[in-house]
């Protein structure tokens, strides 16, 4: 493919190169048709003319989906860059007006900061930000990072260790544990001795399945263990299942407080030592400027504070 004449290149707008991303993103017209609020018929005309451009197929209609050429991946690069330096740029001029801002803000968020960020951000955006749209991920860590990455997601929270260079985060809270459980297990709260919580059934919450925490690491270095009953992926299914089954809990210390009294249950501080950890807000260094991105991050650390 050679270079660009000037006339080629004024040829292409903005839009022809968001279809392109978009294309290689989702691989189907009907979805970047959809995400950019263009018709089925402006998608086709679109590709034609960055066929024409650059000399090149680009994309293959294959039966699950549309393909990109070796062409097209090489460009990826390139083209994703100057969009978003593009991006960036425009960010960084133009303030950002919540009461008139329109569209959807993706966040990726595991069932933990789903309970204690979300609902407060939501109710917070219906007053300041009526136009904006909240649509939560249930990702985690990894496919966090690579949501991020993608474009997928503007922001994520939680806890993601080892970070790669293009995502930056910002601490929100640091977070602790707390136990809870029925009064008849929790008779003395708030206090628990560690006989009587090794002796108690638990109920533990665990994305991925494990029914080993970092609870059960922390008793087998004092040469105790506790009996799990029941694993959950999910904070809040757990409280209901703790107040059926009289079983105890320990779940991060915002999520408790919020939601354990609903329940009927009593809260305790832990009788062993569980280290705490910080939960931050993630967004990819493309967005750094962005005001948009910018603006909800300070709003979820205004709203972590009070």
């Amino acid at each position: 493919m050679s270079e660009l004449s000037q006339n080629e290149l004024r040829r292409l707008d903005l839009t022809l190169l968001l279809v392109f991303l978009g294309l290689l993103r989702h691989r189907k017209a009907t979805t970047v048709a959809a995400e950019l609020g263009l018709t089925q018929s402006a998608i086709s005309q679109a590709l034609r003319r960055l066929r024409e451009v650059f000399g090149d197929d680009l994309f293959l209609r294959r039966p699950h989906g549309m393909e990109p050429t070796a062409a097209a991946l090489a460009l990826e690069a390139p083209v994703g860059q100057a969009v978003e330096m593009l991006r960036g740029a425009l960010g960084a001029v133009r303030a950002f007006d919540p009461a008139a801002a329109r569209g959807v803000v993706r966040i990726a968020a595991l069932d933990a900061e789903q309970a204690a960020l979300v609902p407060r951000l939501a109710g917070h955006l219906r007053q300041v930000a009526p136009g904006l749209t909240l649509s939560v991920l249930p990702l985690g860590r990894a496919a966090a990072v690579e949501a991020l990455t993608e474009g997928r997601a503007d922001l994520a929270f939680g806890l993601i260790p080892d970070l790669p260079e293009t995502i930056s985060r910002q601490v929100l809270y640091d977070e602790g544990y707390l136990v809870a459980g029925l009064p008849a297990a929790l008779p003395d709260a708030p206090v628990i001795g560690l006989d009587a919580y090794c002796a108690a059934d638990h109920v533990l919450v665990s994305p991925g399945g494990d029914l080993r925490g970092v609870v059960d690491a922390q008793l087998e270095r004092m040469g105790r263990q506790r009996r799990i009953i029941l694993g959950l992926p999910a904070f809040l299914p757990a409280l209901a299942a703790v107040a059926q089954s009289g079983a105890l809990v320990t779940l991060p210390a915002r999520i408790a407080a919020a939601f354990a009294p609903g329940f009927g249950l009593r809260l305790a501080e832990p009788p062993l030592p569980v280290r705490s950890f910080a939960v931050s807000a993630y967004w990819h260094r493309r967005d750094e400027a962005d005001a948009r991105r910018r603006w909800l991050t300070e709003q979820v650390s205004l709203l972590v504070q009070h």
